[in-house]
Order: structure tokens, then sequence, then C-alpha cells
């Protein structure tokens, strides 16, 4: 899934009319219901509930692309060897067809070794990471740290202007986090939530200052910027991408380091960081794949059921919980609807979209391919939010197919219990066909600590429970016979 720094950009690129504003509401009341006949087939579902959880691909497939193919980040060596595996897979899996889809992506990058060190007040080795699609430095560069704490132009004009030159700067503000081991009073939770809601409020004359802020640091010379990790214990929160390559280096580094930096810069207290970064960049523009299969529909064939994930990861880990647990899942739907047997009357078609953490680019570029079909697309189904079991479904706005959806999840009673619920899901792929009115979902999930794993250093193949995918694939498994099965083809929502 997409981190905190895209989110904006890929929300407001590919969201249309609010679908990408994250709510959990009350069912609204005086909607109509979609009248929607389910399909049913006691054995059909029995065979695949019983391939899916007797028989599962799960936990060896997951571990090959983990801990043999590891990192995937987009427009690397890791990543083309991933969309080859999984292409290979899908045709063992006995898919009618499996290609690889090529799309633009941009500049390349690669992450080189990166030395980090105090120099004042104190001397030590600090662990930190250089931010994805930022230069490396010219050999060593040492630097005073600086807290640019300004809020609008005019306050850095008066505070920082031609004060900055060589320095390596804070960003802003340390990521307010809860004490896990607690425990917590009422009192602490509300400092927290005043904290965290100062930091998002903004008026306009901050916003605009946001906006010019990078290009105010160039003039000015930095030698770097530094962000919080925003995660306990030491680990750290990575993003980037080649829609938004920053002009100058960007180290990462654990929130404990971070708030001794600030508290320091609060003290007056001189500071000096020296780094060496050796990152490098591709010349021009890339190509990077979805990796694409399908099961033929027997009687519908040019509509379209769709199953899709995300492949690609970051790669400060082999990228388990984000999302190597969610393309495995729909790998595994794949092989269970194959070996149960399911021929579908509309072609179920499975996704491994590239690049999604860089802004949703594969997912758009596919809709973009695409255009013309998705009129024919009877329902996107998404899994990126961990390695948690399916708990149940969020609406996404489409309050008029909730009794479709609780009929739809009711023969998958027996893996848990599932609910419906109010809500838009954010971040991840199925939103790139929601302005087409496609109907698109990305199921909800146990969190099974995926917010210490997301994007981190430790989003490996121990994080993972791959029984929970398991219980993942057969629940999307039945789901898409059902969908591909339905005599109705379902309304389309608003499109923009």
């Amino acid at each position: 899934m997409i981190g905190r720094f895209l989110l904006v950009l890929a929300m407001l690129s590919v969201a249309g009319r609010g679908y990408a504003q994250a709510a959990v509401g009350a069912r609204p009341a005086s909607v109509v219901q979609r009248i929607v006949e389910v399909p049913s087939n006691d054995a059909l579902v029995a065979r695949i509930v019983e391939e899916g959880t007797q028989r599962s691909h799960v936990a060896q497939d997951l571990s090959y692309l983990l801990d043999v193919i590891g990192p995937r980040l987009a427009g690397t060596p890791g990543m083309q060897r991933a969309n080859e595996w999984t292409q290979q897979k899908f045709r063992e899996y006995g898919m009618d067809r499996a290609e690889l889809e090529r799309f633009k992506f941009g500049v390349g990058w690669t992450r080189g070794p990166m030395t980090l060190r105090m120099l004042a007040p104190q001397q030590r080795e600090m662990i930190g990471v250089s931010w994805a699609w930022a230069p490396g430095t010219n050999g060593p560069t040492a630097g005073n740290v600086v807290y640019v704490d300004a809020r609008t132009r005019s306050e850095f004009d008066r505070r920082f202007a031609g004060k900055l030159r060589g320095a390596w700067v804070l960003v802003g503000p340390s990521t307010p986090l809860m004490n896990p081991d607690g425990p917590m009073t009422r009192t602490d939770s509300a400092r927290l939530d005043s904290l965290r809601r100062s930091l998002l409020a903004r008026n306009d004359d901050e916003a605009r200052y946001l906006q010019i802020r990078a290009a105010l640091l160039v003039q000015e010379k930095i030698a770097g910027a530094i962000r919080d990790g925003g995660k306990e214990f030491g680990l750290l929160t990575m993003s980037g991408s080649p829609t938004a390559v920053l002009p100058y280096p960007m180290i990462v580094i654990s929130t404990e380091d971070y708030t001794q930096l600030e508290r320091l810069a609060q003290r007056g207290e001189p500071t000096r960081l020296e780094a060496d970064i050796k990152n490098t960049f591709t010349q021009g523009s890339i190509d990077q794949y979805n990796t694409v299969a399908e099961i033929r529909g027997t009687e519908k064939p040019d509509e379209v059921v769709l199953v899709g994930a995300h492949l690609d990861s970051w790669d400060l880990s082999t990228g388990g919980t984000d999302n190597g647990t969610g393309a495995i899942a729909v790998l595994e739907t794949a092989r269970i609807l194959k070996a149960a047997g399911v021929q579908p009357k509309r072609t179920i078609r499975f996704v491994l979209f590239g690049a999604e953490e860089e802004g949703l680019l594969g997912s758009q570029a596919y809709t973009e391919a695409h255009e013309k079909e998705l009129d024919k697309f009877q329902a996107v189904l998404v899994l990126d939010n961990g390695t948690g079991r399916i708990s149940g479904m969020a609406l996404q706005g489409r309050e008029d197919l909730r009794e479709m959806w609780k009929s739809m999840l009711r023969p998958a009673a027996v893996l848990d219990g599932l609910f419906v619920r109010s809500g838009n899901k954010t971040g991840t792929d199925h939103l790139a066909f929601l302005p087409f009115g496609v109907p698109s979902f990305n199921y909800d999930q146990l969190t099974r600590g995926y917010q210490h794993t997301h994007h981190s250093q430790v989003d490996d193949f121990s994080h993972t429970v791959p029984a929970d995918i398991a219980q993942a694939a057969t629940i999307m498994a039945i789901n898409a016979w059902q969908f591909a099965d339905m005599r109705e083809f379902l309304p389309r929502g608003p499109k923009s």
C-alpha cells in the first residue's frame, strides 16, 4: 500500500469524486438496495473451501517470492524476476493465458551504500536510509542540523532564509507515537490526538508554503533533508516516486534519533551530522510490467471479474505484508479456482500490478490501456492490507450493494465471522477503477501488526501468517466465482 507521502497525490489523480477519503460511518438511511441474485452451489463452494484450506500452496509460494526473489522495488531486476516468476506460476496453475503487459514507468533508481554519523554534540554511528528517488551525496558531507519548523513562507523568510547553506534540515516535527507498552491513560490518548490534529491542521498560507518548501530549500543549497521514520522500536517508513524525484538527498532515521535531534535543536545545542550516500538513477524512462492471467469465461468471455494486488514492494526488506501476501493470495485464488474445477461464465482475470508503491502507476496504466473494455468489467476485488485474514468488506460508497455483499460472504462464514460495513478504503489499486464506474472493492483484514511492518526493514516472511492468506485466497475465490456467474451485470457507479 502506498505511503503517506504519496497518498494525497495518488488519491487526487485517481479517485475522482471524493472516493478516496477514508471514512467508516453508520449505514446511511433510505438507501434502496439493489436486488442481486447471488449464485448458489454448495458442492462447488465446498470444493473451493477444501482446496484452499487443505491443499494450500501459500506458504511455499510466499517463501519463494520473499526469500528467493526478495525485494521488488519498481524498476529493479528483482521486480523483473517477480513478474517472470508469477507469469510462469500462473501458467503452471492452468490459466488460459498469462502475459506481461508493459507500461512506461519513469526514471529508475537504485539504492547504494550509505553511512551516517553524529559528529556533535557527541560522536556515534547512526542508522539511516535514503528516501527513494533521492540523490546521493558527492562523498562524505558534513553539516549543521537545523530544525526548519516554519509553517508559512513569511516565517521561513524571517527565520531561515540565507542561513541554511550546507545544513542537514529537519523538515518537520516528529510523529507523535504512543508507548506500545503502556498502560496509556485517557489523558495520554487525548494529548496524542491533539498533537496529531495540530500537525494536520493547515490554513491556506501553510498549505501554499508546503508546496514551495522544497524549492526554497534548493535555493538555500542545503546538504540534505532528514525525515522521521514514524514508527516505534527503530523501525523506518520508506516511500518515494519517479513522479517526485527529489532535488537533494533525504535521509530517513528512527523516530528515537529524530526526536533527539529535535530536542537538541530546541535547546539551541550545536549539532552536526555527516552522511555518505551513493544512489544512482537510470538514463531516461524505463518500462515496467503488470502480470496478467485469466480463466476464460464459458458464456460471457468479454465480461470480466478482476482479482488483483500489487506485486512490487519497497526495498528495506523483502516486502512480505506489503504486498507479497496480497500478490500470493491472488496467485492462490487462481490456483484454487482451477483446481476446484470452476468453469466461470464470465472471464476471471488476475492482475499483479507493478509500481503501486510509487503512486498506483501500474493500475493507472492498466485502466488507460483497457479503458474501452472497462464498461464490461463486472467488479474489481483487491487485497492490500497486510497478512491478516479477511474480516469483511467496506462498501466503497456502494450502499446499494450492501445486501448483495452480505449474501456473497455468507457461504464463506465457515472461514470466519465476516462483516459488511460502510466506508471507503484508500491507498491501493482498486482506486484506479472507480473513476470509470466499475464496482471496485478492497477487503478488510485483521491488522496483524501491519502498522509496524508496512514499508519497514522488518517486512519479511517472519511477519506473515500463511494460514490467514490461505483463508483470504479462499474467500476471494468464492467471491470471484459468484461475480462471474451472476445473472445480472452490476450497475455502474458514478464516473469522473
